[in-house]
Formats: structure tokens, sequence, C-alpha cells
């Protein structure tokens, strides 16, 4: 038995509490890592045959939401709890956020509110389906003048397919065709 060792026995208090304290140490030193924005935001743009509108989903981190926030309307701004911030930043969206036809005709979307989910803060809008629509021409900048890396994602689901679309680097447009 000349090769064989028995395991070294992790150190502990006389409670036994120093892996627990080494776990905790190591969660809170990586806890910035998740504070920092993402910069990303997804938007989902629904086809609904049921109320034959076209359903408009922005969906923000709240981390991220809150920090644009205080840049764009001053660091007393409170998305988290004041109703009036997030329709502030309700309004700033919808007029970073527009939809054409495949002709160029702007669609006009009709605000339907916010709401905070979980870690997101949602912005809804909408607008009647129009016949014989071919393609969507969107643009999408919320956020990207307070950061130009942010990402904004579009997913554009009609007839169980879906179609996405990236706005960063600069694009500020993308055409979707049906």
């Amino acid at each position: 038995m000349s090769g064989f060792r028995l395991p070294t026995p992790v150190p502990t208090t006389a409670n036994g509490s120093a892996p627990v304290a080494l776990a905790l140490a190591l969660f809170l030193l990586a806890m910035p890592l998740f504070a920092h924005q993402q910069k990303e935001a997804v938007t989902r743009i629904l086809f609904n045959p049921r109320t034959g509108n076209i359903e408009v989903m922005h969906r923000f981190l709240l981390h991220d939401a809150e920090h644009a926030g205080r840049k764009l309307f001053g660091g007393d701004a409170d998305l988290l709890g004041s109703a009036e911030a997030r329709d502030r930043f309700e309004t700033y969206v919808h007029e970073r956020f527009s939809m054409a036809d495949q002709d160029g005709k702007p669609m006009d979307l009709t605000p339907v509110g916010n709401e905070i989910e979980g870690r997101h803060l949602w912005v809804y809008a909408e607008t009647p389906i129009p016949e014989k629509l071919t393609a969507l021409t969107l643009s999408h900048d919320a956020l990207r003048d307070v950061w130009p890396d942010q990402v904004n994602l579009v997913n554009v689901e009609r007839d169980k397919t879906v179609r996405s679309a990236t706005f960063a680097q600069g694009r500020r447009e993308a055409t979707i065709r049906f």
C-alpha cells in the first residue's frame, strides 16, 4: 500500500461552516458580473388571427431599462417603483420602433401598455393586420441611443413560421418577407 493516500479533508471550523462561507464569498464576488447591463432586448411580433391584430411585445431586462431610464429621464427615474416612469419609457420605445408594409406605408401602432414581469419590463402595442400584407419593414432603435452596442432582436411569427431580424452595429432597417 505504498501508493495509497487517504483523501485530504476540507478544512472546516468547529461547526463545519467553512465550505458554506467559501461558497457565499465566491457568490458575492460573482454578483457584479450579473449586475452589468446585458444591452439586449427581444421583440415578438405576433400575427393573431383570433383578434385580427398584429401584436408587438417588447421585452427589456428591467436592470437595463432602469439604467437607461436614469440616463434618458434623469437620475431619479424609477421604473420599478413608478408607473409614470414606466409610461415615459413606453413612449420612448414606441417613438423608436416602427413598422411599414411592403409599399413603405407606415403602420400606425396603438400603445397597449406596459408591465413588469419578473426581471423584465414589457412594452405592448398592436395594429390591425392589413389585407394582402407581403412584407414588413422594421426599425428598432430603442436603447441604441443610450448604448451604441445595444442589440435588438425582433422575431416575427406568422402562420407558425418565425422570421428574425437583429438590429446591431448601425443596422437601421430590416425587411421581413412572407
